[in-house]
């Protein structure tokens, strides 16, 4: 008992193998510790609407996890000895204590920012693979890409401060009030492309469209062809290629035209004030026959008005999702049919014998 308590380096041997044991204890079971902590983390990311890989999520943070601890709990086990007399010395009026003490807070923030960078892989990785399932455009890609470097450099950034600030034992007060009135400066200098990157995160994450989806915006209509950091490019139905910055892409009113769930088609027909109502019945109940076709799903058919010029009778009807083309052709297939009904039953429509005549008829 009297040799544990003999002193060595200002600390007793029992202080000494306290210290080796709780070490060891951790370089024996820090893989376990890690995988423990590991899926309480995998268990809160499972439970989100990603397709995640524990495989791959164990890999790419159980060993960084297992460093972290290791690094962690020696610098705390170690900082619980006393620090030996005979190693007071000092170099530039920095004693060997603080120079020992910065080492091992720097290896600490270093040990933990890598950590967070395998995170921010880890998450990249898994947003890439869940996209590819949904599509296969390099943009969204090139998107996650750069979401990943620039909060990397985010996390960077914070790791330098944190050593400055804990390894060096400096006032970063000064520092990060400049670096705010930097950051003020270059918001203020490019205030409309942050607005624009920012409302590309905002489509990424909130998906209101995809690339190929035929959208109308600003009466612009066509197809999304790319999704960039700053434009959203629309090929419009004349085939032109139109750029929209992402901030009137968000802020606009957006219909996303592939989404429908249904298609509609309108008749309106000014029939001349000469036809009977007997006549105006028959018609109605044609063009109901005519819109009996499978492919509508629903109609109507109104008597819609009467003007001192015509009757009006207004024709709606709805299909599923079906091609723009088969579209087209069964609504010029519908009107033919209506138009043939209108000469079966010698239906004019109104204005038909409009006649402008100058000075008096002969």
């Amino acid at each position: 008992m009297n040799f544990l308590q003999h002193e060595f380096l200002s600390n007793t041997i029992e202080s000494y193998i306290i210290c080796a044991i709780t070490i060891f204890i951790i370089l024996i079971f820090k893989r376990l510790f890690s995988k423990y902590i590991a899926s309480i983390l995998f268990r809160l990311i499972k439970n989100t609407s990603w397709k995640v890989s524990r495989e791959s999520f164990f890999d790419l943070l159980v060993q960084p996890l297992e460093i972290f601890l290791v690094l962690l709990v020696t610098f705390v086990t170690l900082d619980k000895l006393t620090f030996p007399a005979a190693f007071h010395f000092s170099i530039h009026k920095v004693t060997a204590e603080q120079i020992i003490d910065s080492i091992g807070s720097c290896i600490i923030i270093i040990a933990f920012i890598g950590m967070l960078l395998r995170f921010i892989d880890f998450i990249a990785t898994t947003m890439q693979d869940n996209q590819a399932q949904f599509s296969h455009h390099v943009a969204q890609t090139k998107m996650v890409s750069f979401f990943k470097d620039f909060f990397k450099a985010i996390i960077i950034l914070i790791g330098i401060i944190l050593v400055i600030r804990f390894a060096f034992h400096k006032d970063v007060t000064k520092l990060l009030a400049g670096l705010s009135i930097v950051g003020a400066a270059i918001a203020l200098a490019a205030k409309e492309s942050l607005e624009n990157l920012i409302a590309s995160f905002i489509i990424f994450f909130d998906k209101p469209f995809h690339i190929g989806d035929s959208v109308k915006v600003l009466n612009i209509s066509g197809s999304v062809e790319k999704i960039g950091l700053r434009s959203t490019r629309i090929r419009t139905d004349q085939k032109t290629f139109v750029t929209v910055p992402n901030k009137q892409m968000v802020d606009s009113v957006l219909d996303n035209l592939t989404l429908r769930s249904l298609r509609r088609g309108d008749i309106r027909l000014e029939i001349s004030l000469s036809t009977s109502a007997d006549t105006m019945q028959q018609i109605a109940d044609g063009i109901k026959r005519i819109l009996g076709n499978p492919v509508v799903t629903n109609n109507n058919v109104t008597f819609s008005d009467i003007t001192q010029n015509a009757y009006i009778l207004t024709v709606e009807y709805y299909t599923g999702v079906i091609p723009q083309d088969d579209f087209n052709q069964l609504k010029q297939t519908i009107n033919l049919q209506v138009l043939r009904l209108l000469e079966v039953n010698k239906v004019e429509l109104a204005g038909k014998d409009t006649r402008i005549i100058i000075g008096k008829e002969a």
